[in-house]
């Protein structure tokens, strides 16, 4: 009798401990009672009534990442792809994600899948692969509106990979060769057109330079041919200054020595001797050339005496 009583004694506290539930952070409890819903049990502890109550469902409150695999597509240009979707999400109405569907995580791809093959459709290939932001924030917006009955807010869904035909993609990057030698092309070209402009600006920068030096040289040249020209005009004025001077001086002395007409005509002949003495072919007499003669005559006899 007395294992009978500690028997039930330990069931019966068995029972009382699994009826203590204590929910982690981040979670909720759907509880039902008798197959009914009775409650959702955030953070802390809670206790069930034994029997009656059970714990239907435990919801994951943190944000959550669904990764599908690639869905084939059809572009408005009649192109079929393939593209997989990274879809965030988060539990906010646990009683409704656990009654809103069957299989949560099944209807929200196929209703990626829907949603996404309803936007491409309505884009070309080019649009399709320039357009990501695009398509993201209409799925996004169509995917959220679509799972608010089942308590789930979609916060953002990216497109992973887009996969084009292989032929689709040998011409892109067909093109994105050609394209890469086109701007090759372009950039070679300016910069020779560039490295030609610096060379003619440097031709014409060089041209003027030396034009300048010629002219700054001409200028300095024709000054130093002027200084010279003035030197030797001085030169020249100053000595026949010199000789009038002299000569003046020497008329001078004679007139005041008191030479007479016979002394004059001497010193005459005396230059008349100096200007014959040159290279001259031609010599120029006096018509009286007898007084010239006597008056040589008159000279020897002074020198004579």
């Amino acid at each position: 009798m007395e294992w009978v009583i500690i028997i039930l004694i330990v069931l019966l506290l068995a029972i009382l401990i699994s009826c203590i539930k204590i929910v982690p952070q981040a979670q909720a409890y759907v509880v039902e009672r008798l197959g009914a819903y009775q409650g959702t049990w955030s953070v802390g502890l809670h206790i069930k009534v034994p029997f009656l109550d059970r714990v239907a469902k435990r919801v994951n409150l943190k944000e959550q990442v669904a990764d599908f695999p690639p869905q084939p597509v059809i572009t408005k240009d009649n192109v079929t792809m393939r593209i997989d979707t990274v879809v965030y999400y988060q539990i906010t109405d646990p009683r409704l994600f656990t009654y809103g569907v069957e299989n949560p995580m099944m209807a929200i791809e196929n209703l990626t899948a829907t949603t996404l093959r309803n936007i491409i459709g309505e884009l070309e290939l080019d649009q399709t692969l320039t357009s990501r932001e695009v398509i993201n924030t209409k799925m996004r917006s169509a995917l959220d509106i679509a799972t608010d009955p089942w308590g789930i807010k979609v916060n953002r869904v990216e497109l992973k990979n887009i996969i084009p035909p292989a032929e689709i993609q040998n011409a892109m990057e067909r093109q994105m060769k050609a394209e890469r030698e086109r701007r090759e092309a372009v950039t070679r070209a300016e910069g020779e057109k560039k490295a030609n402009i610096l060379v003619a600006e440097g031709e014409k920068a060089s041209a003027i330079l030396r034009a300048e030096a010629e002219k700054q040289s001409a200028i300095l040249r024709a000054e130093a041919e002027k200084e010279k020209m003035i030197r030797e005009a001085e030169g020249e004025a100053e000595a026949i200054l010199k000789v009038q001077q002299a000569n003046a001086d020497g008329i001078r002395m004679l007139k005041d020595a008191g030479a007479d007409e016979a002394v004059l005509k001497i010193k005459s002949l005396e230059a008349f001797e100096k200007a014959a003495d040159g290279k001259a072919t031609k010599i120029l007499l006096p018509a009286d050339l007898q007084g010239i003669a006597s008056l040589a005559t008159a000279f020897r006899e002074v020198s004579d005496k």
